[in-house]
């Protein structure tokens, strides 16, 4: 049996639950730098619990459409940010707490920040081999949790 979903764009409204959408939507909140520079203002909540912050460089093979799903994970101790360090939009899979997938496409350089708990799928760059700067948590606990699907789905437009 097939199980097809949709990708959808990525809004801050249909993302709200699973996380935050990261852009530069809008005007800056101030202005920096001797004027030469907007900053965008916190725009998401990094959640690490009682660990610490990290900064990591993710580095995903190009992915195709149709995309296989089936995995998904979740880190329960921390939220997860992505920030691609190209202007390439990829693609997001969420979960709901039932396992129901759902999948949006960033717009060119946004990037998104998963709450603590939310099932995603792995990266998936679109437009060539992804690099993402990663912001989550670093601690000594485990702080991943797999749910392999029995029947895979397939993402496409």
């Amino acid at each position: 049996m097939t199980q097809n979903i949709s990708i959808s764009p990525l809004t801050e409204v249909a993302f709200a639950s699973y996380g935050d959408v990261l852009n530069c939507d809008g005007d800056p909140d101030k202005i920096i730098n001797a004027g030469l520079c907007g900053r965008f203002h916190d725009r998401a909540t990094v959640d690490v619990g009682n660990a610490r912050v990290g900064i990591s460089l993710f580095r995903s093979e190009l992915r195709q459409l149709p995309y296989q799903l089936d995995l998904v994970e979740r880190h329960p101790d921390g939220s997860q940010a992505f920030i691609p360090m190209s202007m390439d939009p990829f693609l997001v899979v969420v979960a709901d707490a039932d396992l129901q997938p759902h999948a949006f496409i960033t717009n060119p350089g946004e990037g998104i920040n998963f709450h603590r708990g939310t099932w995603h799928g792995v990266l998936t760059p679109l437009a060539g081999p992804g690099l993402f700067a990663v912001i989550d948590r670093i601690g000594d606990t485990p702080n991943l949790e797999e749910h392999h699907y029995d029947t895979p789905y397939f993402i496409n437009f």
